[in-house]
């Protein structure tokens, strides 16, 4: 039986051309099960019913003689990326749902490829992705077929990215806890491959656009963030990798905002939990003055990698 597939699209608003192309990219997948678009407008500072109706006429050329559906609604519940995301699921009446954020494309056969392999069994599926940073485009695959939590606790495994996701509708909601909306995707994808190991087709079946989020650069968000994946989470300290990995991070974001003190505090948690963590030192050294945080990230982001 071929399976219908709703796809969710949150969007600000504010990056018209982009969005077209995601919705674009979607509507020329393949999949003959059926596809409905839903793209949720999260604009905390307008009234909800006219930004609806403003990210309705950015992509009215695109919907317009589509055979799939192509929906725009305002964010019915908590301001954010989780609560745009639930927003969408409620919407959807299909057998499936995917995510892509508004900034992000799909490559054709992304949907067909992941449909089939979860009927091979799995409700939940990622796949490899293709950053793009500055005019350079990098792989990032996983290297496996499935991702366990395991995975997901040792690394955040970037290629399980929220453009990525394709789930049994009804099987998996956002937190909409997630302070700023940071990690509400590494929630989802930790609390998915706790009840099955995720799906994943391993090759390059999204083109994820760096450098043009807010999310990356709001360290203090980022911190809550983390904070907040620690508390719900506990297994995240007890792995000696995935530990150093989130302490690095603290280290790195309160370096960031020249927090020297607390930057220094999180390194020397990082050490203890992995000596060979690369975290601490660029966190310290960030702190010390010696390199920029902006820096880090350009160089690092070139390389289709985070901090």
């Amino acid at each position: 039986m071929t399976r219908s597939v709703g796809v969710v699209i949150p969007t600000r608003g504010n990056r018209p051309a982009q969005l077209r192309e995601a919705v674009e990219a979607v509507l020329a997948q393949d999949h003959p099960g059926g596809i409905s678009v839903v793209v949720v407008a999260d604009t905390p500072d307008a009234e909800p019913a006219a930004a609806a109706r403003d990210v309705a006429r950015q992509v009215a050329d695109v919907a317009a003689g589509s055979s799939p559906r192509v929906r725009v609604l305002p964010n019915a519940l908590t301001p954010g990326l989780p609560g745009a995301r639930n927003t969408g699921i409620s919407a959807c009446d299909t057998d499936l749902v995917a995510f892509c954020d508004d900034d992000d494309v799909w490559l054709p056969g992304k949907l067909t490829a992941q449909v089939r392999a979860l009927r091979d069994g799995g409700e939940f599926a990622s796949c490899g992705i293709e950053v793009e940073y500055a005019g350079r485009r990098v792989t990032r695959l996983a290297g496996a077929s499935t991702v366990t939590a395991g995975d997901l606790v040792r690394s955040r495994m970037v290629m399980v990215h929220s453009s990525t996701f394709l789930f049994e509708r009804g099987s998996l909601w956002l937190d909409e806890s997630a302070p700023a909306g940071q990690n509400e995707d590494w929630d989802l994808a930790l609390r998915a491959a706790r009840r099955r190991p995720i799906v994943q087709v391993d090759r390059p079946l999204v083109r994820v656009r760096w450098g043009g989020s807010h999310y990356a650069t709001r360290w203090a968000d980022r911190i809550a963030g983390l904070d907040w994946m620690l508390a719900r989470h506990p297994e995240l300290a007890g792995d000696p990798r995935g530990a150093a990995r989130v302490y690095g991070q603290l280290a790195f974001s309160h370096a960031a905002l020249g927090h020297r003190r607390e930057a220094a505090r999180w390194a020397l948690r990082t050490f203890a939990a992995r000596l060979g963590e690369p975290r601490a030192p660029i966190a310290l050294a960030v702190a010390a003055g010696l390199v920029s945080a902006p820096t880090v990230l350009a160089a690092l982001h070139h390389r289709g990698h985070g901090i």
